[in-house]
């Protein structure tokens, strides 16, 4: 919310928009060398290049600079680089000559080298991939260019170009009006103020006023929305340089919803933090203490923390996203803001109108009758001399009047009979949109005011009817016949809105809202808007889905409770506008639950319900594409729209539709599920195995007379199954898991951990007894403390060999053990580029002691035979973790 000059608007900038604020619009024009008949294209291309692209340098931190600096500065990384450097100084600078290794270096910034790669090439590609997706959706406005009408992209507007406003454009550039008619303009995304004003082109800011310069009536700001009106505007800034560029991006950024995926994700860094500040320090005193040696201690314990880090965790969500939103793009579904597809997945209310999305988005004119339910010819010209003339958004209703009035009127001898004087704009609480026409021919000039809206604000405007060439008090009793007739084409189905006029109503230039009083109600207009096919369909598969769906309108009952019966809605509760008001909150809550079907409802309604239901719990969707919308769908948790809407909604949109269809809704959401399971498989999965591992490093430093193992074989344990993990986002997910909407809560975690950590803890003490007690005994010669140091060091050579070729597999198998209730390979089977992932990453952890690499990295040459060992050892810990899995999900609903 900006009220007054920030210190970013510089001096500069203020004293451009004030000059040209008080100047004519012949020297705005001579200023910026533009003319009222637009630029050329070579103009523009000039103008371009020395002002600029009208584009916000909003995705600089996606550069590549800095996605090749994110993906080396990790906690993983680092850890290797110490330890490198310390290896470059006790294997390299402070030895012998003859004596001097780089090797292990080597080793160390080779896992540097491809741990950062792997990072900066997903990110990259997903960079990438999200800007070609959002090129799919463009927001544009209407241009003079080379003389004539254009629609073009709004970033390829320049300083000095013309354009048309209309509305529910977005404001596209710092403009100077050149003209306006009933041109009001809402500030709502800089200053707040949710009532739009009007912006007039021949007013200039008032004497003393110039620091408010959000006021200035000549003046519209890059991102404002016109509500109604028309207008036509010359631009002088644009981009970066226009008076807001630079804050409305501040503020779009800090103003993106904090998604509960986004809440979570932080959560979880918050409990990894508590997890490493108790347990490297305590790592850290125990192998001091026992071993004797802290530095190494302190190396180990370092690693230890580094370890418990599920590093690859931002790659894994970016690409989860990414491989999601182009799945989705497929569908006919364009993801414009990613952290939403979580909550797009979670959803479990919809909220939407019915016109275009339970109907067929085309209304059909099916009747034009006077008040004796006659058709008639003259009610059908005063439709469309009111909907002709209005410059406002000009909405389906509009348009069928417009098309009825073609096939069956001479519409070129009324154009040619009357003239526009003025209108008076729709707004959401009158519900009606007047204008004054003259009539030039039949009747000497007179003014006639044409005025259309809903049946109760028109009879509540009216004085008179008109009945049979009759001017007749509008008497109570005649209201309800009047009100009967349109409910009973309300119960057919139509949509019905009224006519009503009055003549000669004020002196030109004069006219406001109040001038629609005392008029004359002269006919009906009624309109089929029937329901798609596919509607009733797709809302049985959302149901089962577990989405509730609940229309949000500002149509009437009875016509919103026949659309509701035939695509199998329950439409037993109906509650208005109206019923909600002067509820107390428990009330409302409960009001909100109950009914499906919201009538009457005004933009502030469909707002309140919005929130009435996120705070009873729900994670809410709302699917829009009108003016009205926008509120709605900024409070929603996801916000959906289709490439067809107003301006002001795509811009609003977290999800964009190329098809106003549910069924392409139900199929994005279950993409949307698909994507938030795969993302908690890699946090639960990596977290509990992670733990496990800590809880058997602790175990085994308390008793081991070295190291479990080296700090430098822990980060290549690390890296190899960090980077299995990268298949995660491919993996499948089961019917019943996309069947039902998952919330994303952090709490359930530390349980999930306390039941599977320890279960892979049981495997690695086992291993640890076997090593120690047996085999490392058994192929060295005796037990640890009768050998001499080169037989204790193979020993500690082939303890680490066997410990790390058995948590290797043990953490990849914990992959498919805990990626679905079933048994794994028997009862469900993870995607085939996850089994590759996970066994070819064992396969090479397996290989490293037996390479060349085997000495530089602390291991023996461990027996072929002891793969027998691992084997039974996974078997069993497959085994338990299903025992376990049964008795979690005893009083969990969820595994993932």
């Amino acid at each position: 919310m900006l009220r007054k000059p920030s210190e970013t608007t510089s001096n500069k900038d203020l004293a451009l928009v004030k000059a040209i604020a008080n100047e004519g619009r012949s020297e705005t024009l001579a200023r910026l060398h533009a003319s009222s008949n637009g630029l050329s294209t070579r103009q523009a291309e000039k103008n371009r290049a020395e002002y600029g692209a009208n584009t916000i340098a909003s995705n600089k931190h996606n550069s590549k600079l800095r996605f090749l600096a994110e993906a080396f500065i990790t906690p993983f990384t680092l850890v290797l680089l110490v330890l490198a450097t310390l290896s470059l100084f006790t294997d390299y600078i402070f030895v012998p000559a003859g004596e001097k290794d780089l090797t292990t270096v080597a080793i160390m910034l080779i896992m540097v080298f491809i741990s950062g790669i792997t990072s900066f090439i997903q990110n990259v590609r997903s960079s990438n991939a999200v800007d070609s997706l959002l090129k799919m959706v463009s927001v544009t406005t209407d241009i003079i260019r080379d003389g004539k009408d254009q629609e073009i992209d709004t970033s390829e507007v320049v300083v000095g170009d013309v354009i048309r406003l209309a509305a529910g454009d977005m404001v596209p550039a710092d403009m100077r009006l050149l003209s306006s008619k009933d041109l009001f303009c809402s500030s709502s995304s800089l200053n707040g103020e949710s009532n739009p004003v009007e912006k007039i082109a021949t007013k200039k800011p008032k004497i003393g006023a110039d620091r408010d310069y959000l006021d200035y009536p000549n003046i519209l700001y890059e991102g404002t929305t016109i509500v109604s009106g028309s207008g036509l505007g010359v631009v002088f800034a644009t981009g970066e340089r226009t008076m807001f560029g630079k804050l409305a991006h501040d503020i779009s950024h800090h103003d993106v919803k904090n998604t509960a995926f986004d809440v979570g994700i932080k959560n979880v860094s918050k409990l990894l933090i508590i997890m490493t500040a108790i347990i490297a320090p305590l790592v850290f005193i125990i192998n001091g203490l026992t071993k004797g040696d802290w530095v190494n201690a302190l190396i180990f314990s370092i690693a230890t923390a580094v370890g418990l880090t599920p590093e690859m965790l931002p790659v894994i969500v970016t690409t989860n996203l990414v491989k999601g939103s182009i799945e989705m793009s497929k569908k006919g579904t364009i993801v414009k803001k990613m952290n939403s597809i979580q909550n797009f997945g979670s959803a479990d209310i919809l909220c939407t109108d019915k016109t275009g999305t339970l109907t067929q988005d085309k209304v059909v004119l099916e009747r034009h009758y006077d008040l004796n339910l006659h058709e008639n010819s003259t009610i059908l010209e005063l439709g469309y001399l009111n909907s002709y003339y209005q410059t406002g958004m000009k909405n389906l209703i509009d348009k069928a009047i417009i098309e009825a009035a073609g096939d069956e009127l001479d519409i070129n001898e009324i154009q040619r009979d009357y003239n526009k004087i003025d209108e008076i704009p729709f707004d959401f609480s009158r519900r009606r949109m007047s204008v004054v026409v003259e009539n030039s021919d039949r009747e000497h000039g007179e003014h006639l005011l044409v005025t259309k809206g809903a049946s109760e604000e028109m009879i509540a405007v009216s004085t008179k009817i008109e009945v049979d060439g009759q001017i007749l008090p509008l008497t109570p009793e005649r209201k309800q016949k009047v009100m009967a007739k349109v409910n009973d084409m309300n119960d057919d189905g139509l949509r019905v809105i009224m006519l009503a006029y009055k003549r000669n109503p004020a002196p030109v230039g004069e006219f406001s809202v109040k001038d629609e009083s005392d008029l004359i109600l002269c006919g009906f207009l009624a309109f089929l808007d029937p329901p798609k096919e596919s509607a009733k369909d797709a809302l049985a598969r959302l149901k089962k889905d577990g989405i509730t769906v609940k229309i949000l309108t500002g149509d009437n009952e009875a016509v919103t409770r026949t659309v509701g019966l035939q695509v199998g809605l329950n439409v037993d509760t109906v509650y208005s506008g109206a019923d909600l008001e002067g509820k107390k909150p428990e009330e409302l809550a409960k009001m909100v639950e109950e009914c499906n079907i919201f009538v009457k409802l005004s933009p502030e309604d469909k707002t309140n319900i919005i929130n009435l239901l996120k705070q009873n719990g729900h994670t809410v969707g709302y699917m829009g594409d009108g003016i009205n919308d926008a509120p709605a769908m900024k409070a929603a948790d996801v916000s959906i729209s289709v490439d067809t809407a107003v301006d002001i909604a795509k811009e609003s949109a977290d999800i964009i539709l190329l098809h106003k269809d549910l069924n392409v809704l139900e199929t994005g959401v279950r993409i949307g599920r698909k994507v938030f399971g795969n993302t908690m498989k890699y946090i639960k999965i990596t977290l509990s195995s992670n733990f496990g591992n800590i809880l058997s490093i602790m175990v085994a430093s308390s008793f081991l007379p070295f190291l479990p193992m080296l700090p430098l074989q822990l980060l290549v344990l690390d890296l190899l199954y960090g980077t299995s993990c990268l298949s995660l986002p491919f993996d499948d997910m089961s019917n019943e898991f996309l069947s039902e909407p998952r919330s994303w809560s952090t709490k359930k975690l530390p349980k999930f951990m306390f039941y599977f950590g320890p279960t892979s803890s049981i495997f690695d003490i086992l291993t640890f007894g076997l090593l120690f007690f047996v085999i490392c005994p058994h192929l060295v010669g005796g037990s640890y403390q009768t050998l001499n140091p080169a037989q204790q060091a193979a020993f500690i050579a082939l303890f680490h060999t066997g410990w790390f070729i058995e948590s290797l597999w043990t953490q990849e198998m914990v992959i498919h053990a805990l990626r679905d209730p079933r048994l794994p390979f028997i009862g469900q089977h993870a995607a085939p580029g996850v089994t590759l992932a996970t066994f070819g990453a064992g396969v090479i952890g397996t290989l490293i002691p037996f390479s060349f690499l085997a000495n530089k990295l602390g291991f023996g040459k461990m027996p072929v035979s002891f793969i027998w060992v691992v084997l039974a050892i996974l078997v069993l810990y497959i085994l338990l973790t299903t025992i376990v899995k049964h008795f979690y999900l005893k009083n969990e609903k969820f595994l993932i």
